[in-house]
């Protein structure tokens, strides 16, 4: 699904996908209006992210209800837009138990929330998004 690692364009995104901090996710509000949200993110290597989301967040409900999403980065470095089906977890560890993604985000966490206990708290609501097409430049 993702361009070949051979090309620049494929080792772009990979990059962006490995380094970058946030992406905006966008679901489809209830009355159809594109709803874009900036994420942290972590990519698994293969064709899927993991986003931890706020429990009162309302694209858990855009989520559910429509499970099309789409996500890019902002366009410093390149256009890279990814499209996918969300999916929210029931049974996946909490960012506490997510070496990976403390690996990622430990000091941003840190410096905004305090720690990983108190960041969470407010995300504790883990949602995979299976990527099934990519498009940019």
């Amino acid at each position: 699904m993702l361009p070949d690692p051979a090309t620049a364009y494929g080792a772009r995104v990979r990059r962006r996908l490995t380094d970058e901090m946030s992406i905006w996710l966008t679901t489809v509000g209830r009355d159809g209006t594109p709803q874009p949200n900036p994420v942290g993110f972590l990519w698994d290597g293969g064709d899927s992210l993991l986003i931890y989301s706020q429990t009162n967040a309302k694209r858990l409900a855009n989520i559910r209800r429509h499970p099309p999403v789409s996500l890019n980065f902002d366009s410093d470095g390149g256009i890279v837009v990814l499209t996918g089906t969300a999916e929210i977890l029931d049974d996946y560890p909490a960012v506490t138990d997510n070496p990976a993604w403390l690996e990622k985000y430990s000091e941003a966490i840190n410096a905004r929330f305090g720690s990983a206990a108190q960041f969470a708290e407010r995300f504790s609501v883990p949602v995979r998004v299976h990527l099934t097409h990519v498009r940019g430049f």
